[in-house]
């Protein structure tokens, strides 16, 4: 009976299901390095080492030249347009889906996926068959003298389709989780809907909007599949750095195209900065909060 007691007694030396042998962790830390060396950190390294390759000088000069300009503008300009449209359209479109009930508001949430799941090269598509000049507005359009195909309109229309998902998906959870009972409380006390917007809903929200609309301009400014649809490759005009970077390999002018790969590279990184500083602040704001 003794013996029984004292075995009880006995601490126990079981390994808790979050410890894991040395070599276990080893090997998953390593197979994640090698992953992320092979495919991202290696493509990285031979985008900069190609366009350095003749020395600074000509890396410098395929931006000077002046389709490389046009393509760099017209990529900031369509995310200038893009990307403030879109965060309009994702909190308006979130705060109809996390604040209230109402007909259509399962297909409301299935159409903001919708870029999601369809192909950019079909997006593109879709705006041919619409604007183009055997579309089905196309032959009114160019009646009016009014270009949507082949010009910047398309190219805008075709970057807010696929990019609209970012800034909504990022809000409608947050917005679900934090409940109606700050904003009902402020209404309460006097406050109207635009005062209880921007000073109660909005802080909430802020660095999830923050991180939307970075996730967002990213892919406005890499998008290549719908832009490369409806833009028409006219040099100088409708082409965006990605079309820009496949214009100049095609054309075995492979240092400028690195170059400029590289730009769009570094855009890349800045993202993943800003991305992990928003992650951060709000991880921070968040566990000091009671």
């Amino acid at each position: 009976m003794a013996g029984a007691i004292s075995r009880l007694n006995r601490p126990t030396t079981a390994r808790r299901p979050t410890h894991d042998p040395v070599w276990v962790r080893w090997t998953l830390t390593l197979t994640a390095l090698a992953f992320l060396g092979l495919f991202l950190f290696v493509p990285l390294a031979a985008v900069f080492t190609e366009a350095l390759r003749r020395g600074v000088g000509p890396y410098f000069e395929a931006f000077r030249n002046p389709d490389a300009i046009a393509a760099i503008t017209l990529t900031l300009t369509v995310a200038v347009i893009a990307v403030p449209l879109n965060l309009v359209f994702g909190v308006a479109a979130s705060w109809a889906i996390a604040k209230f009930n109402f007909l259509g508001k399962s297909v409301l949430i299935t159409l903001i996926d919708l870029p999601f799941a369809v192909s950019p090269v079909i997006s593109g598509l879709i705006y041919v068959l619409l604007f183009g000049a055997q579309g089905l507005v196309g032959p009114w359009l160019q009646d009016h003298d009014i270009s949507i195909v082949f010009a910047v309109p398309g190219i805008v229309l075709a970057t807010i389709f696929v990019t609209f998902p970012f800034v909504a998906r990022e809000l409608i959870p947050l917005m679900q989780a934090q409940g109606n009972d700050e904003e009902f409380a402020a209404l309460t006390l006097g406050a109207s809907g635009w005062q209880t917007f921007r000073r109660v809903t909005l802080p909430n929200i802020k660095w999830g909007l923050f991180y939307g609309v970075i996730l967002c301009n990213a892919r406005a400014m890499g998008e290549f599949g719908a832009v490369s649809v409806v833009s028409g490759h006219i040099r100088g005009q409708t082409n965006t750095m990605p079309l820009h970077v496949e214009i100049l390999y095609n054309e075995y002018n492979f240092v400028a195209a690195f170059a400029v790969a590289s730009l769009l590279s570094l855009l890349a990184l800045v993202t993943l900065a800003l991305k992990s500083i928003v992650e951060a602040r709000s991880h921070s704001i968040q566990t000091v909060q009671p």
